[in-house]
């Protein structure tokens, strides 16, 4: 297991130095999620001489059909990456009524409506890191949504001095979803989670859950189909799946703690997204295991890092 130190550059960004007072705006009465952002980025259009406004707009609505953007405790965070600006924006709305993001679902009361260039893939990132704070605090959607002046709104993002941080980290992209087995289960339920879950590798951890090693679909069929006998030139001995029948006679015996890889790709959750990139290609794999000191926090696969980084 190999652990990645980079000293990131520092920045000394704060989430208010993206917009200002003009890029506030109260709304009034109950809205839907389609006419709250496009309220907000006409708002924001105007405050800044933004062209493209509907361009901008459809790219918005798509990025929130595909996947909604509602981060919970009633605030949402709606974007759009576009390759036409040459600048960020982010414009602020409140709502006391609240807006219908998700049918039946609750209502946002705090919209921070972002667009960025293409060009600065991380800052989406950075800009839900800063916003941890908030979602931190109870209610504080409702409490800003209660304020009645666009002043009295930037002043509590001025005051609460909320910092982008200084470069997007592996916690920011990881999925927290994945599947873990502990080190006394046994091979016939790895191989049910390889089939069910349609996945070639699934990380072991210990009664702590700090990760210990990985089983691989790989190792599985290495196991059942030694390299001896691949290079066999007849291989009607075997063409029944008769190296198999030990392996399944034993599935149920076998430890996960028996045929343990140790050696698996981790980052530490504070590295530098861009330390996952390089694990993975000197390793020459297609996924990276986050851990906080040996705890197993999330995974990182190729596919999703792509979609964060070129995408989201």
């Amino acid at each position: 297991m190999i652990k990645i130190n980079v000293e990131p550059p520092k920045s000394d960004l704060s989430l208010a130095s993206f917009f200002t007072k003009n890029d506030i705006l109260i709304l009034k009465g109950k809205m839907s999620r389609n006419s709250a952002i496009r309220a907000l980025l006409e708002h924001l259009s105007q405050a800044n001489n933004l062209s493209n406004l509907e361009l901008h707009y459809q790219a918005i609505i798509e990025r929130e059909n595909n996947c909604s953007t509602v981060v919970g405790d009633g605030i949402a965070l709606p974007h759009a990456r576009l390759s036409s600006l040459d600048k960020s924006y982010i414009g602020v709305a409140t709502s006391q009524e609240g807006i219908e993001f998700i049918e039946g679902g609750d209502r946002v009361h705090l919209m921070m409506l972002i667009l960025i260039p293409s060009s600065q893939p991380g800052l989406y990132l950075q800009t839900l890191r800063a916003l941890a704070t908030i979602l931190n605090i109870p209610q504080t959607a409702s409490k800003l949504a209660e304020m009645q002046s666009v002043d009295e709104i930037m002043r509590f993002f001025e005051r609460n001095g909320l910092r982008l941080p200084d470069y997007v980290c592996a916690a920011d992209i990881m999925r927290r979803d994945f599947i873990a087995l502990r080190e006394n289960n046994s091979l016939q339920a790895a191989i049910d989670c390889f089939i069910s879950k349609d996945s070639c590798e699934i990380a072991v951890v210990d009664k702590d859950g700090d990760m210990i090693g990985v089983v691989s679909a790989t190792a599985l069929l290495q196991i059942c189909l030694p390299e001896y006998l691949t290079w066999m030139s007849d291989l009607s001995p075997i063409i029944n799946f008769e190296p198999f029948t030990n392996v399944l006679h034993n599935e149920e015996q076998t430890c996960l703690s028996d045929i343990l890889i140790e050696d698996f790709p981790s980052v530490q959750v504070d590295a530098p997204a861009i330390s996952v990139a390089s694990e993975m290609l000197k390793r020459q794999v297609s996924s990276c295991y986050v851990l906080d000191d040996k705890n197993l926090k999330g995974i990182i696969n190729l596919p999703s890092f792509l979609s964060k980084i070129f995408r989201e």
